[in-house]
């Protein structure tokens, strides 16, 4: 059986691998018959059936990565909550079937780890794309089977995102402490513009702020586009789904910071007084930073 740490050989980097060894998955019977058992064990496998519409008997892992990934890629309802629960309590275990429920887990964060990914790449001292993300979906795969976080309180999502940030950090300071290397100065060269797939990623940063709130309800100011500011949008959008940032304190940050909205204004919008919404802002500052406290240097 094709798993995380013996994926497909397919060109394109992990994540196409990973999805090239997912396809692999979804057209093996035993696979679809193991995941429909874990359903009606659970019972979990009418909720799944009624979201994915689809039939109880053919449930399979695709109508589960279907439920455990929403439109907007985020796993945020009860039900996303009650089937990670699920799949990380039997990936807790030894066997093949706690492999194969890690490896669904793998599967369903892959957005996160893409977003996670992006934030620890440096354009130098080799730190690439495909670098960092080997590292994060080793780090993921690991705490999906740690067995820490079905038992945690709050959304396993956000928890199982944390724990894997923490680890990829880690390991990043690690490797950089090891090679013994100031690149401090290199990485502050200006970055040329941007090719089409820091657009895309752009572009998804400023959707994800949209949804999320954190941009100014008037017309977008020139500055907004800027590099700085939809870099600190995908910093505080990140925090608020590792459960770090509360959408009020990411609201604090993102309309002073990115979107210039003046203090009166903010606090009118949010029936408190400016000196109440500076203080929160204030708080959400030191918590984002307590959030990125492991992470290396740029």
């Amino acid at each position: 059986m094709h798993d995380v740490q013996h994926p497909a050989h397919t060109a394109g980097g992990i994540f196409h691998r990973l999805d090239a060894d997912w396809a692999a998955l979804c057209a093996d019977a035993d696979v679809q018959a193991a995941v429909a058992d874990w359903l009606a064990a659970d019972r979990l496998a009418d909720d799944v059936a009624a979201v994915t519409d689809s039939w109880v008997r053919t449930i399979g892992p695709a109508q589960l990565l279907a439920a455990l990934r929403p439109g907007n890629g985020r796993l945020t309802d009860d039900l996303t909550d009650a089937i990670l629960r699920a799949l990380l309590r039997r990936a807790a275990g030894r066997d093949r079937s706690a492999t194969l429920a890690a490896r669904i887990i793998v599967q369903a964060m892959i957005p996160a780890a893409v977003r996670m990914t992006r934030g620890q790449v440096r354009p130098f001292g080799g730190r690439s794309f495909d670098d960092v993300a080997a590292v994060t979906v080793a780090a993921l795969f690991e705490v999906a089977r740690s067995g820490r976080i079905h038992t945690r309180p709050g959304r396993p999502a956000a928890n199982l995102a944390l724990d894997t940030l923490r680890y990829v950090c880690a390991e990043l300071a690690a490797d950089r402490e090891a090679r013994g290397e100031d690149l401090a100065a290199a990485e502050d060269l200006p970055d040329r513009a941007p090719g089409p797939a820091r657009m895309a990623e752009e572009a998804e940063v400023r959707a994800a702020a949209t949804a999320a709130g954190l941009t100014s309800a008037g017309p977008a100011c020139e500055a907004e586009a800027t590099s700085a500011r939809l870099e600190l949008l995908e910093l505080v959008v990140d925090a608020m789904e590792s459960g770090a940032l509360t959408p009020a304190d990411g609201r604090a940050i993102a309309w002073h910071y990115t979107a210039a909205v003046p203090d009166a204004e903010a606090a009118a919008r949010t029936g408190t007084t400016p000196g109440a919404w500076q203080r929160r802002r204030s708080r959400a500052v030191a918590r984002l930073a307590a959030s990125l406290q492991l992470r290396p240097a740029a």
